[in-house]
């Protein structure tokens, strides 16, 4: 092996930077979720004041971990303190989430259930998180609690997308939602959505490259959605499989038509005709 390699390699290594606190990142959010969500945790704060000292230490942790974010645009001490005092507007979104899920789902019997084990909930917290870190121009910290989220649900959304309130997503696995989608209230979305770009193209970074999606959608299983200027109309439902890459105004509907054929025979023997 040339020796140059091992040079390349080491220059490569000093010149690193170090690498972001992942695991404390995403144990801060799970904190944080816990504070907000006793149902989430086995832990339980006695008072007013056992809460407050809660909320304070976890401002105090996010700005000691702040400056491992590159290129922060303010302070980590002022994000950390503005990150906190959005917590009551961003509680009442997840509860709405939370409601939205429980009214949708009939397996879903209370909303210590869903804010404890949905998938979906469990997306949405990270990425409002997320999403408001990514609206302050904190980078690279926000991508770790949306991988993390991907990780753990199979549901993909990128900290930039726009999610308006109330939104549901059942089961959830296999869910794409691009940087510039723009989705608004009382939306649901079942499991192997694509909100995604018509092109990949790096020079179109700077665009708005995802659909948008107005109030009161549905979309259901395994349907693709894509293109910058598709507009999904108000009261619209999306039929399962169905690939969309222009506007649909509102209250439409939009499906797949396949052709299923079904015989039936007492004869097991008889011929088979299969129809796809």
């Amino acid at each position: 092996m040339p020796h140059t390699f091992f040079h390349t390699l080491a220059a490569a290594h000093q010149a690193a930077p170090a690498p972001l606190p992942t695991a404390a990142f995403v144990g801060l959010a799970e904190r944080l979720l816990d504070v907000l969500f006793p149902e989430r945790s086995a832990d339980r704060l006695a008072g007013p004041a056992a809460v407050a000292a809660a909320v304070q230490h976890l401002e105090h942790d996010l700005a000691a971990l702040l400056p491992a974010a590159p290129a922060l645009p303010r302070p980590p001490q002022e994000l950390a303190a503005e990150l906190v005092a959005q917590l009551p507007a961003l509680h009442e979104l997840l509860l709405l989430d939370a409601q939205a899920i429980l009214a949708a789902d009939p397996a879903a019997q209370d909303l210590a259930e869903v804010i404890g084990t949905y998938p979906g909930f469990y997306a949405l917290a990270l990425h409002r998180l997320a999403h408001a870190l990514h609206r302050r121009g904190v980078r690279l910290l926000p991508r770790l609690l949306s991988e993390h989220a991907h990780q753990r649900t199979g549901i993909d959304i990128h900290p930039g997308a726009r999610i308006g309130r109330s939104c549901s997503i059942d089961h959830g696995t296999g869910i794409v939602i691009g940087e510039t989608a723009v989705i608004g209230d009382h939306v649901r979305l079942f499991q192997g959505v694509t909100l995604g770009a018509l092109s990949v193209a790096k020079e179109l970074a700077s665009i708005k490259r995802h659909p948008t999606i107005e109030d009161h959608v549905v979309v259901y299983a395994g349907a693709t959605i894509l293109g910058g200027s598709t507009v999904v109309g108000r009261h619209s439902i999306i039929g399962g499989n169905v690939w969309l890459t222009e506007s649909v105004p509102s209250h439409s509907r939009v499906y797949h038509r396949a052709q299923l054929h079904v015989t039936r025979t007492e004869d097991p023997s008889a011929d088979l005709v299969f129809s796809i």
